[in-house]
């Protein structure tokens, strides 16, 4: 499933299976804002007409404007606002005014804001795993290519034709690989991206997520990144946010899981998958990163 997918990013994405779970036109006149703090899930906005104010929980307010796209992996609150929020007996509740459309602020006020917003879901049980290897948040401007991608996104939504669900996921990959790399990772904090950008850290992650069975060793990547194994070891953490071994045994676990989940391999299978020598020390393995075994894992697959 993961063999010669040598690119870190696309195996990533892949490996989370997105899945749209709404997809929505937001027109808004006047004053108004929305507020969540109930959620869970990625988040996706594409400004097409207009300007609004998104305040991200824990993040400081940005103004977005025609042309600009956000995607947030891991979205838990936010308030989107009219450029001047409204006072709060004036904000008033959104009003579905067709499928997949929302209107905001007073209904005689005209139209002034339209966004395309979607939130979808990661289908993957590493979720967390993978989404801490993402920034938290990738805002990017005047980008043709994304804002081309949320319409189609939201026109096969809407549709119910064949093929629906896989022309969804791969639109979806397509747009968090697009929205990933457009950002600026030598401006974000230690995770995959800020480390890609980097051609020798590049290297060892293209063998990481190339051969995840293979003989991986500090050793061997730092050979890869053509650096000394302790200069490596030092730029390796510093870059991603965890030690070298550890991102190989983070990764190896997060196929494994997915491995386990589908359950068509045998436990000697998944562990020659996942770089190890023989079933038991794939369990012992499995053990301590995950505190149960992989049978016990994979009998919650339906639950």
């Amino acid at each position: 499933m993961f063999e010669g997918i040598d690119d870190p990013l696309s195996s990533v994405v892949t490996l989370l299976k997105p899945a749209v779970s709404i997809s929505k036109m937001v027109e808004a006149g006047g004053q108004w804002q929305v507020e969540r703090h109930d959620l869970a899930s990625p988040f996706y906005c594409a400004i097409v007409e207009g300007v609004c104010r998104v305040e991200v929980t824990g993040r400081k307010p940005v103004t977005l404007a025609a042309g600009d796209f956000v995607l947030i992996p891991d979205l838990h609150g936010f308030i989107m606002t009219s450029e001047v929020s409204p006072e709060p007996k004036g904000r008033g509740q959104p009003l579905e005014i067709g499928p997949g459309r929302v209107r905001l602020g007073p209904a005689d006020a005209p139209v002034n804001m339209r966004a395309l917003v979607g939130h979808c879901r990661f289908e993957t049980l590493a979720r967390d795993l993978l989404v801490s290897l993402l920034p938290e948040m990738i805002h990017v401007s005047g980008h043709d290519r994304l804002m081309a991608l949320v319409p189609a996104i939201h026109e096969e939504t809407r549709a119910d034709r064949p093929g629906r669900a896989l022309i969804l996921e791969r639109l979806l990959e397509v747009l968090l690989i697009e929205a990933l790399r457009s950002g600026p990772a030598l401006d974000m904090p230690p995770g995959l991206l800020r480390g890609l950008s980097h051609p020798q850290l590049a290297a060892a992650l293209r063998r990481i997520h190339l051969d995840a069975g293979g003989a991986i060793s500090v050793t061997r990547l730092a050979k890869d990144a053509g650096m000394s194994r302790s200069g490596f070891f030092e730029k390796f953490r510093k870059e991603i946010g965890r030690a070298p071994m550890e991102y190989v045994t983070d990764w190896r676990m997060a196929i494994a899981k997915t491995l386990l989940r589908q359950g068509r391999l045998s436990n000697t299978e998944i562990a020659q998958r996942v770089g190890y020598g023989s079933a038991s020390a794939f369990g012992m393995a499995f053990i301590r990163h995950q505190g149960l075994s992989p049978g016990v894992f994979a009998g919650k697959r339906g639950r």
